[in-house]
């Protein structure tokens, strides 16, 4: 095996330092939740992937984290949009470690919480990196009955699961199960908002939680 599979086999690969697609819907949404904060707030993004949407908040004076496994996502951060502070790591493991640990005013995680094995541990990480009263905003793919159904019923539910994409999705969250796992690991659930496409029917869904005190 050249170095070049290697890598692909080993991480989830990123080619350039681009947007992802789904930052069309996302992104939106994101700036309006952080827009009124402060100067020196400090965000991290788990999962950051190469730091494309962290990076168009860098004109807000924010203190800017982004921290992701993949080792290709994070270089093509540190090349393209300094000032940012990334960092790779296993977002499963313990991240106490991590010198922004506990100091994050706000957590950003976006099209992530679906990739993850272990998204109890995931989630747990999102909460030790707040500070108390701390933000989460966090993003997946919706599921729902109408959805799922209409899927079912135009024959795309096969190709929606992509079980051939190589460290796809494995997780299909509806806005029950990822309330639960978040009111499990501590979080208050504050939002939600669906994006992208039409009511129930939506591409992603994003739910804004507080941290307990």
């Amino acid at each position: 095996m050249n170095s070049v599979t290697s890598n692909l086999a080993s991480e989830y690969h990123h080619d350039t330092a681009d947007h992802a697609c789904s930052d069309e819907w996302i992104l939106p949404v994101i700036r309006a939740e952080l827009q009124n904060l402060p100067h020196g707030t400090v965000v991290a993004d788990l999962g950051c992937g190469n730091g494309a949407l962290l990076a168009e908040f860098r004109t807000y004076a924010f203190e800017l984290y982004g921290i992701d496994m993949s080792t290709s996502g994070i270089s093509h951060g540190r090349r393209a949009y300094p000032g940012i502070h990334f960092q790779v790591a296993d977002l499963t493991a313990d991240l106490s470690g991590l010198d922004v640990a506990g100091k994050c005013d706000v957590v950003i995680s976006t099209e992530v919480v679906e990739h993850v094995f272990l998204p109890r541990l995931f989630l747990s990480n999102c909460y030790k990196m707040l500070k108390p009263n701390g933000r989460l905003i966090l993003s997946t793919p919706y599921h729902g009955y109408l959805k799922n159904l209409a899927l079912a019923v135009t024959g795309r539910m096969e190709s929606h699961f992509c079980a051939l994409w190589d460290f796809g999705h494995i997780k299909f969250w509806s806005r029950k199960t990822l309330t639960a796992l978040l009111e499990e690991t501590g979080f208050t659930t504050e939002k939600f908002q669906g994006v992208g496409r039409f009511p129930f029917l939506w591409k992603t869904m994003v739910i804004s939680a507080r941290k307990g005190r």
